[in-house]
């Protein structure tokens, strides 16, 4: 009973540590995709000779950019043929922002799956480790105590294969925990890049509103 607890403790951590790296690398090259399309599509739409082609290379591309972009001329689409509707009264930044601002909360709880798991398992890998130890020690001392013999040699094997449990749980949670903070980091730098282009684009909408 002491083999299979220990056992069972072990193939789950072995399979949080397989987990924790497979969300590492899917993450590592989303965030690379991330990077590369949105920076493309950036340096396209704002070297744009005029509106016009402008939103041309929006309906061009499907990055994240483009997609905040895309909200806001339908947005501004719905404006210019009903501008004194209720739904539209007051300012015009104010109109346009509210449907952009949820089009980029969408997109963040899009980017933000799997840093709740990363988080998760750095924080429980230590316990569950310490408890297959825990378990490994209990059950190593009723045994010793029941043979009789307390000898260094018969007391050091069962509880060393008990510690190996709590040293595997570490191992499972250091990349869990140092993959969610590099994640975290690199999430609010996200939402920094998201907030300036959206600034930045709302007032380009708003000087096309106001030049008609």
């Amino acid at each position: 009973m002491n083999s299979f607890i220990v056992n069972a403790v072990l193939l789950i951590l072995i399979f949080l540590s397989v987990f924790t790296w497979t969300i590492a690398v899917v993450k590592i090259k989303q965030f690379k995709r991330l990077t590369e399309s949105n920076q493309l599509f950036q340096s396209r739409f704002w070297n744009a000779v005029d509106w016009d082609d402008g939103l041309q290379i929006i309906e061009e591309n499907n990055c994240e950019f483009a997609k905040l972009a895309k909200v806001g001329i339908a947005e501004l689409k719905d404006y210019e043929k009903n501008p004194s509707s209720l739904k539209y009264m007051g300012d015009a930044h104010d109109i346009l922002e509210r449907p952009i601002h949820q089009e980029i909360q969408k997109i963040l709880r899009t980017q933000e799956k799997g840093m709740a798991e990363l988080a998760s398992i750095g924080s429980t890998a230590p316990f569950i480790g310490l408890f297959g130890t825990v378990w490994g020690i209990m059950v190593a001392l009723q045994e010793i105590s029941a043979s009789g013999q307390a000898s260094i040699d018969i007391v050091a094997g069962p509880i060393g294969e008990a510690l190996i449990a709590t040293a595997i749980g570490i191992a499972a949670a250091l990349p869990a925990v140092l993959f969610y903070n590099y994640f975290l980091r690199k999430m609010k730098i996200w939402i920094t890049e998201l907030d300036g282009f959206s600034d930045s684009f709302l007032r380009l909408a708003c000087k096309q509103i106001t030049s008609k």
